[in-house]
């Protein structure tokens, strides 16, 4: 993947966040996402993303309606929603759309960390920042820095509970990767010792 940046990072806001779920999924994904804390601010790129769309959505966990768990995702758009999976992994994902309708992104892995608990236990975020506002907050937003991106959908993972119309719905989005191509063999030319 290709590291350069066409432009000076810049703070997603509420714009961007503001519309409808499956569009920002798509769109997070080459984003970057920033932990600041005392011993630096530490960036990993966003690399997958997961979009739930609300209560008719039955692998979203507004599905039931609204519980003292999933609050959150009823928030305003740009509002981080954190929740422990298995009494382990803090996942997050990020409210987008309009306040009430529960539509949220999960960020599924970033660069060089490949699950949704893996990136937020290399960025050390945890619940403490469940409904923090990503678009003022000093400690935990995402930036924009003019990677260019292309994106690939698939089945969202780990929903075998959901219908199966949900569970065949492509609403995972995934960074297109460059694919290396196998260097050829150089063949070994021997030659013969002529005798005089």
């Amino acid at each position: 993947m290709s590291e350069q940046h066409t432009i000076e990072p810049k703070r997603l806001g509420e714009a961007f966040y503001h519309r409808p779920c499956l569009e920002v999924a798509q769109e997070l994904v080459g984003k970057v996402l920033v932990h600041a804390t005392a011993d630096g601010e530490f960036r990993l790129r966003i690399t997958e993303t997961e979009a739930y769309c609300g209560e008719q959505d039955t692998a979203c966990h507004a599905h039931k309606g609204k519980t003292a768990r999933n609050r959150v995702l009823y928030a305003k758009a740009g509002t981080a929603y954190l929740y422990l999976c298995y009494g382990v992994h803090w996942l997050m994902n990020v409210i987008t759309g309009e306040e009430g309708e529960a539509e949220g992104v999960l960020i599924r892995a970033c660069e060089g960390a490949e699950g949704p608990g893996k990136l937020t236990k290399k960025l050390n975020i945890t619940g403490i920042y469940n409904e923090t506002n990503l678009i003022t907050s000093s400690n935990l937003w995402i930036e924009e820095d003019g990677f260019h991106s292309e994106v690939t959908t698939a089945k969202r993972v780990g929903i075998g509970y959901a219908s199966q119309e949900d569970q065949d719905r492509l609403w995972r989005f995934v960074l297109k990767r460059e694919k290396k191509t196998p260097k050829r063999k150089k063949k070994l030319v021997q030659k013969k010792e002529t005798l005089s």
